[in-house]
């Protein structure tokens, strides 16, 4: 084991992008839901509980993708025991498969869940998009309102994630068309329309709202901080009267809009937009705030691109960092098809998942890039961030951790047999930021494992391959000392980080190749999961 150490400075801050989509590469399709010895298929569409609505608990709130704006996923109580489904209801009403029988390539968006223990969730009503948001109460899935969008999906590959967010308030934000916000006043109230925001001005949006929902079009999760700011991406593919391209928003707890493109920021005009299903992260004093950038895919669905830094009050450039493939020395693949979001730990860093240049070459597993809070200084980065987030567990929660570092970090750490030189033996694992081990796979220094659990379930027989885990965000629960986290084989598991094993799974499907799902947790402590297009409630 080796102490953790400061990358060394390359001269590679400079403008590259801007003929990057000329160059080709594979797609990488072994990732989950990518396999092709996936068997399950599309099953019957449940529908969600018609009952009256159970009372509203208090309890903390789960706010959005990841929980908070750092995207720790850390839950502010304890979760219940997996002991059964409480309820369940559909987050797609037409899931496309591929092929007969095949995988579901599409990202769904987090629920999020109201102090009042209200579960809100975006569920997708057409082939090709459509969505209209749900309220349910947590305690047994009863209806408490629903509203139609107007939000129009960004051209993609895998289908995008649709997310909400709340503020500390209880205002619900949700995508709407033209790169309006859908807001509700109170996320738990029954009555009240959904009214709009627009960060380019309403005046603007009113006189020509038909240009604009055909070429603006919101691509990231929404982020909210604890003052009631909120920030995305969206991508423009017309001219229009404001003057807009791709970019970042703000809009102010003031009801201020204020924009920035995306090209402008990275100083590059290879940079097309923000990263697609990449939510904005925020610094732990709220100062900064941290966005990923690419180029468009060209004639594949992947793309260079650069992390920046931003005033989150100003939206001016603080810094930016070409996001560099460890192992090739050159640009890493910042893909699309991806939901890898910046997490942000408690001391600032700065943690980003990417794919390697050259597809296989890491096996598939791409590399969890590791910077201080200005980015001007990188560190040893982590052994997987293929579309992963990383969750965020303090350092006690482990007890056979002898290292110095207050936090460790929970990450996905599949090992794709058909990538590269992968054997199938997919794992999760919890890694320390601050030391290192040798990467069996390329040699270099990686964060040192600290855990790591293998997959319980084998691909076929009683050895070899195992099933993939399947989660773009896993749920930590410090007072379990345990992680909640969903696999392709139709199990949810809790991951004892005391006994290091998975020390209660509960059965949701049958199992399906998917792409990667969140995880969340109720103000009551229920347990959300989702697989093959369903949101389980989990509790005792």
């Amino acid at each position: 084991m080796t102490t953790n150490r400061a990358l060394p400075s390359l001269p590679r801050r400079r403008r590259f992008l801007a003929g990057l989509t000329a160059l080709a590469f594979t797609p990488l399709t072994t990732s989950c839901g990518g396999g092709d010895d996936d068997d399950a298929g599309g099953p019957a569409i449940p529908s969600g509980p018609t009952v009256a609505p159970a009372p509203g608990v208090a309890g903390p709130a789960w706010w959005g993708f990841g929980r908070d704006a750092q995207h720790s996923a850390v839950s502010a109580i304890a979760t219940q025991d997996l002991n059964r489904i409480g309820w369940l209801t559909p987050l797609d009403l037409n899931p496309q498969y591929r092929g007969s029988g095949g995988p579901l390539l599409t990202h769904y968006g987090s629920p999020v869940i109201t102090s009042n223990n209200t579960v809100v969730l975006p569920v997708k009503t057409g082939s090709s998009g459509g969505f209209r948001i749900e309220a349910r109460s947590g305690g047994n899935g009863g209806p408490i309102w629903s509203a139609t969008t107007d939000y129009v999906l960004p051209a993609h590959n895998w289908i995008p994630s649709y997310n909400l967010a709340l503020t500390t308030g209880n205002r619900l934000y949700a995508p709407g068309a033209g790169g309006k916000l859908l807001v509700k006043i109170d996320a738990d109230s029954p009555s009240g329309a959904l009214q709009t925001m627009v960060f380019y001005g309403d005046a603007a949006y009113a006189a020509s709202s038909a240009a604009y929902d055909a070429s603006v079009f919101i691509n990231t999760p929404i982020t909210v901080d604890p003052l009631g700011n909120v920030f995305f991406g969206f991508i423009v593919t017309a001219a229009n009267p404001a003057g807009l391209e791709s970019g970042i928003a703000r809009i102010g707890a003031d009801g201020v809009g204020s924009w920035v493109s995306a090209r402008f920021s990275a100083s590059d005009n290879g940079v097309a937009k923000v990263q697609t299903n990449s939510a904005p992260g925020l610094s732990p004093d709220l100062g900064t705030l941290y966005v990923a950038v690419n180029a468009n895919p060209g004639t594949a669905p992947v793309q260079g691109g650069y992390l920046l830094a931003l005033d989150s009050t100003t939206l001016a450039v603080r810094n930016r960092v070409v996001l560099i493939d460890p192992q090739s020395d050159t640009f890493a693949r910042v893909s699309d098809d991806s939901t890898a979001s910046p997490t942000v730990g408690p001391d600032g860093d700065v943690y980003f998942g990417v794919l390697e240049t050259v597809s296989g070459a890491h096996n598939g597993r791409g590399w969890l890039l590791h910077f201080d809070s200005t980015l001007a200084t990188g560190y040893t980065p982590g052994g997987f961030g293929w579309d992963d987030t990383a969750s965020v567990v303090a350092s006690s929660l482990v007890p056979s951790y002898a290292g110095s570092s207050p936090y460790l970090l929970m990450v996905k750490y599949n090992n794709y047999r058909r990538a590269g030189y992968g054997d199938g033996l997919n794992r999760i694992a919890i890694v320390d930021p601050r030391a290192a081990q040798v990467d069996p796979i390329s040699g270099l220094p990686i964060m040192r494992e600290v855990l790591t659990l293998l997959g319980p379930t084998y691909e076929s027989g009683n050895s070899g391959p195992v099933v993939e885990w399947c989660i773009n965000t896993a749920a930590v629960d410090p007072f379990t000392r345990s992680v909640l986290v969903n696999s392709e084989d139709g199990y949810l598991y809790r991951w004892d980080l005391v006994t290091n094993t998975a020390s209660q799974r509960i059965r949701l499907t049958s199992g399906i190749g998917e792409s990667y799902t969140p995880t969340a947790i109720g103000a009551d402590g229920a347990v959300y999961a989702v697989n093959n297009a369903v949101l389980f409630s989990i509790v005792r």
